[in-house]
């Protein structure tokens, strides 16, 4: 039902993009990456959290954390994450497939600047196999997301002399 509420969505919103389902599981981070041939902090995960008394969707990089003191500055409330229960309750979709996509239910959706350093971005569509690839930008604008910087900085490699 997840899969197909988003691909309803994104026939009614988005008909340019598809959806793209592998034969491997890409529910983890690592395991999408993988499976699409990208580096991890190309996979945009969505985390479903309670702020105060209201559910709410922030989709970063697959590679990056909640920054806390940034994510409390910005909000007013320490970051708490859903259970595998009320994920599919609030969402409609199963952890490692959550999105933004084809919810039953508005909520308030925030994208975190960590995504803006690509040209695509690769978000779940609803199941543990799916995906789309989508411009963040326009990630932010079909879902009518609110831009935010709450992910910790990355560490820099050092450059090789």
């Amino acid at each position: 039902m997840s899969l197909q509420s988003v691909s309803d969505f994104l026939a009614r919103h988005a008909p340019d993009i598809r959806i793209v389902e592998k034969d491997t599981s890409t529910a983890t981070v690592a395991e999408a990456a993988t499976a699409h041939g990208v580096e991890p902090a190309q996979i945009a995960k969505t985390l479903s959290l309670w702020l105060k008394d209201e559910v709410v969707l922030l989709v970063m990089g697959g590679d990056t954390r909640i920054d806390n003191r940034k994510y409390k500055d910005r909000f007013g409330a320490k970051a708490k994450m859903l259970n595998a229960d009320e994920v599919q309750q609030w969402t409609g979709h199963p952890v490692g497939g959550v999105c933004p996509f084809g919810l039953p239910r508005d909520l308030r959706i925030f994208a975190d600047v960590s995504l803006q350093k690509f040209e695509e971005v690769l978000p779940a569509a609803g199941a543990t196999h799916a995906a789309v690839r989508i411009a963040p930008a326009h990630l932010a604008q079909l879902v009518k997301a609110e831009w935010v910087d709450v992910a910790q900085e990355q560490a820099q490699a050092p450059v090789p002399a």
